[in-house]
């Protein structure tokens, strides 16, 4: 019945540099499987240039092209198809019989504490062996003491469920040293235990403070710290189409919207969480830093969104999610200077992927070093949002009380998590 289990995807590599890979998916389908395969091919840190998804409910087949994005040049290939294979349900009759499969148990939690010397870049050279390594940053707690000198605590689950094991924890110790050097002072792994609990929220935001990192869409006002440069005003225009007149059982919605790197992943999360499901899709290629969306959708009932209302709710909605998809704000915290990053979390509680990576990236590449961070979620408008604080070394280049030096930072910080 259909293809083989370990043939439901297949990833074909680029004959030459520069040239996109592909990856099919064939496999029995479920509700945000395409949601969820984005999800991880954003996670490898890949773009996605073109793709197309379509369905007939029962059986799907989706193609992506792919190319890695320049601040992730290694990419484990190997790992990716297993990763995207794991979402695959199963091909076997019991699926058909239950398309409801019982969900996996959650991976445990794995502190990852360890004190060193003080140095700029640290907290993003540590991210990146992370990443390149399949480890998930749940949440984290970094503090800077006054003699210069680092005590990370990282929450971390394993995406290949092998932490458990002595090799993989040797391995992730070696790369760390490597990375550390003799600047370590002490590194230590082991299960987390109720202290994960604790650090699972964050400190409170002040109602100001709130009220500017969740706003509904972008402010033109260049007191806010969020104000666009002159050249992402185009960052506000979108337009979404609905039409019922090309199909007797969906309904259309073309899409057109600047291109960023989680585009697509943007609009099927936000489908998924509508509970919105898509027969067909095709993403077009990037068209002058724009992009062109076809998607043939119907709501949970089966039926085409014909009711006005319903209408102008999915597009509003689709506009927020591509338009402003993550919130980067600079504020004041006490006599401190604090970055604050949020996005919106998954119904499936699911957090977006390598935000972490890209703002300390974006503050290593500016010189700046962060005297704490912390992850953790916040309630805000009736939905959970993930949030990222990063107090601000003082010193460095940047005059931190100047609203030109903040609002540079913030767009800076912004492009590379976008990927522009």
């Amino acid at each position: 019945m259909g293809v083989p289990s370990d043939d439901a995807v297949l990833i074909q590599k680029g004959n030459k540099l520069g040239e996109p890979h592909v990856i099919t998916v064939n496999c029995p389908d479920k509700h945000g499987l395409g949601c969820d395969i984005c999800h991880i091919i954003l996670d490898f840190g890949l773009f996605i240039t073109k793709g197309d998804v379509s369905t007939d409910g029962i059986w799907c087949y989706m193609v992506f092209w792919v190319v890695p994005h320049s601040s992730s040049p290694v990419v484990r290939w190997p790992s990716l198809k297993n990763r995207l294979q794991s979402l695959c349900p199963s091909c076997s009759v019991t699926f058909y019989l239950n398309d409801q499969p019982s969900n996996s148990p959650a991976s445990p939690v794995y502190l990852l504490k360890f004190f060193c010397l003080d140095r700029k870049g640290l907290l993003h050279d540590v991210t990146r062996v992370l990443c390149e390594l399949e480890l998930t940053i749940q949440k984290v707690k970094v503090t800077t003491t006054p003699d210069g000198r680092v005590l990370d605590l990282f929450f971390i689950t394993d995406n290949m469920e092998l932490l458990h094991t002595e090799e993989r924890q040797h391995h992730l110790c070696k790369q760390l040293d490597a990375v550390l050097g003799d600047s370590c002072i002490s590194c230590k792994l082991r299960l987390a235990g109720p202290e994960y609990d604790c650090h699972h929220g964050i400190s409170s935001l002040s109602p100001a403070v709130a009220e500017e990192l969740f706003l509904f869409e972008l402010s033109d006002k260049e007191t806010r710290s969020q104000a666009l440069s002159s050249d992402m005003t185009k960052l506000k225009k979108a337009n979404v189409v609905v039409d019922n007149s090309l199909s007797p059982a969906h309904t259309l919605l073309q899409i057109h919207c600047v291109d960023h790197k989680s585009l697509f992943y943007d609009i099927l999360r936000t489908l998924k969480d509508c509970n919105i499901k898509i027969a067909f899709g095709r993403f077009s290629p990037n068209s002058k830093g724009y992009r062109d969306l076809d998607l043939f959708i119907q709501q949970k009932d089966g039926k085409k969104f014909v009711d006005p209302e319903k209408q102008n709710g999915l597009c509003s909605r689709l506009k927020v999610e591509m338009l402003h998809p993550l919130r980067v704000i600079i504020a004041n915290r006490g006599p401190d200077t604090e970055l604050l990053v949020a996005n919106p979390v998954e119904l499936s509680g699911k957090g977006r992927p390598r935000v972490f990576y890209d703002v300390t990236l974006a503050l290593k590449a500016l010189g700046i070093c962060i005297f704490s961070a912390e992850i953790g979620r916040y309630s805000s408008s009736d939905r959970e949002w993930e949030v990222y604080r990063f107090l601000l070394d003082e010193n460095c280049g940047f005059q931190l009380s100047n609203t030109l030096a903040r609002n540079q930072i913030v767009d800076r910080v912004r492009r590379m998590l976008m990927g522009w």
